[in-house]
């Protein structure tokens, strides 16, 4: 039955809502389907705009990589050019100031009036100074760029302070102060060289600030750790100045009149806070103006003692020798001319017979003389050609028909060459050398050790 043949307007009413009802869904279908595209468009765009900023992110992030990757490059190329400044440095710095001090020393001898005597000792305490200076701000930038790295190892204390006592009582006794030690037979886990050059400058400090009195080394057990302290009765430093004498340059007040007043550039606290902090110990300072300090390294402690070492060998004290070096063979090996002249101008002084050689085969051909076998071999390790000093004495070592003492004297104190005179059995000496030392050392080796 059609729409035409219903009569009843009620029944079309009801037929025609539903019919509008039903359109009306359809197209509220239809709404929510073009809804639906619309917002799937949208979300689309969104993802591709998504996808866009994280392609560009990953692009910035592979370049940032890329130059990052450079930027080390960089500075790996830059370290390790500061390491080979630093080795240039050592050298090429003190080797001028070697030969000064090997010249003041011949002209030293040299001199006849009391005047002329105490001008050229004045020169020579100037020199100390520069060589003292010239090292600290090397040792520095050695700790700052990172060329000199701690060895661990157990190291008992009371060596170390045997050892360094030796080098600084006379500057004590000088200023009449008593220098004493109460330290417990311990170990500490540390590298030797480091702690032993943070404690010298620790004992030292307190000598140089110390007016009357003395200065006290102890150490004290805390635990698992041990607290080496220097305790002096010196000046004081102020509470307000306890932080800064660890910075570069902080000089503490000298007492009107001093001897010492105005020398050094206050860098001794500041290579002993570099080294205590590159050894992961810790240090600390107690003062009150007009009583004295107490400066504490802390460190842990080891547990097993080590094998027994040697005691220290410091070519500053070595046992009395007999004698001395007249008529003595020495073979120097050295490139640098002004040192030359200074070692031959000082071994014509001692009354020795010498041969200089400038290189491995310079040394070679000095021992061709038949019969002349030197009775100590004096060695820099920077030689021309590139020739090393240890490679040299290695080589001369296997033709020489007797073992003959040698010193290494150089200024390169990395501690590859340190380890390299000690496995062929020489002395290492650093540069700038003092001549007592040298001819304390050369007559006590020629000896025999005697």
């Amino acid at each position: 039955m059609s729409l035409y043949d219903i009569d009843d307007p009620v029944r079309l009413k009801k037929i025609n809502a539903a019919l509008v009802n039903r359109v009306e869904q359809a197209v509220d279908q239809q709404r929510n389907a073009f809804s639906l595209f619309e917002t799937a468009i949208s979300l689309e765009g969104q993802i591709r705009k998504r996808t866009d900023e994280l392609t560009s992110a990953l692009r910035r992030v592979e370049e940032i990589n890329v130059e990052l990757a450079r930027q080390k490059d960089i500075s790996e190329r830059a370290n390790r050019s500061k390491t080979q400044f630093l080795a240039a440095a050592s050298h090429d710095i003190l080797q001028p100031l070697n030969a000064a001090q090997l010249t003041i020393s011949s002209l030293y001898d040299l001199q006849q009036s009391d005047k002329a005597i105490a001008m050229v000792a004045q020169v020579e305490r100037s020199l100390d100074t520069m060589n003292e200076l010239l090292r600290t701000l090397l040792d520095i930038s050695r700790l700052d760029a990172g060329v000199t790295m701690p060895r661990f190892t157990s190291v008992p204390i009371p060596p170390i302070l045997d050892s360094l006592l030796s080098d600084l009582r006379p500057m004590a006794e000088k200023k009449g102060l008593r220098l004493r030690v109460a330290v417990t037979n311990d170990c500490v886990y540390t590298d030797r060289l480091m702690l032993r050059r943070a404690l010298q400058n620790l004992i030292s400090n307190a000598i140089h600030y110390t007016d009357k009195g003395g200065v006290l080394i102890g150490t004290r057990r805390q635990g698992d750790r041990i607290s080496i302290e220097v305790i002096d009765t010196g000046r004081g430093i102020p509470e307000d100045q306890q932080e800064k004498i660890f910075e570069e340059f902080h000089r503490g007040p000298l007492s009107e009149g001093a001897a010492d007043q105005g020398t050094g550039l206050g860098l001794g606290l500041a290579i002993v806070n570099r080294l205590v902090t590159a050894l992961n110990h810790e240090v600390s300072v107690q003062s009150s103006p007009g009583k004295g300090s107490v400066f504490r390294i802390s460190a842990l402690r080891a547990s097993t003692p080590p094998a027994l070492q040697t005691a220290e060998t410091q070519p500053s004290a070595p046992p009395a020798a007999k004698g001395n070096l007249s008529g003595r063979k020495i073979l120097v090996l050295e490139n640098d001319p002004a040192v030359v002249e200074a070692m031959e101008g000082l071994l014509a002084n001692w009354g020795c017979e010498f041969k200089v050689g400038r290189s491995t085969r310079d040394a070679l051909e000095a021992l061709e003389s038949l019969g002349w076998i030197p009775d100590l071999i004096i060695a820099d390790h920077h030689l021309d050609h590139g020739n090393l000093g240890t490679e040299t004495l290695a080589q001369l070592f296997t033709i020489l028909p007797t073992k003959v003492p040698a010193i290494l004297a150089t200024a390169d104190a990395s501690e590859t060459v340190v380890e390299e005179a000690k496995r062929l059995g020489v002395e290492h000496m650093p540069k700038p050398v003092k001549p007592a030392q040298l001819r304390a050392l050369a007559t006590h080796l020629i000896n025999g050790g005697e």
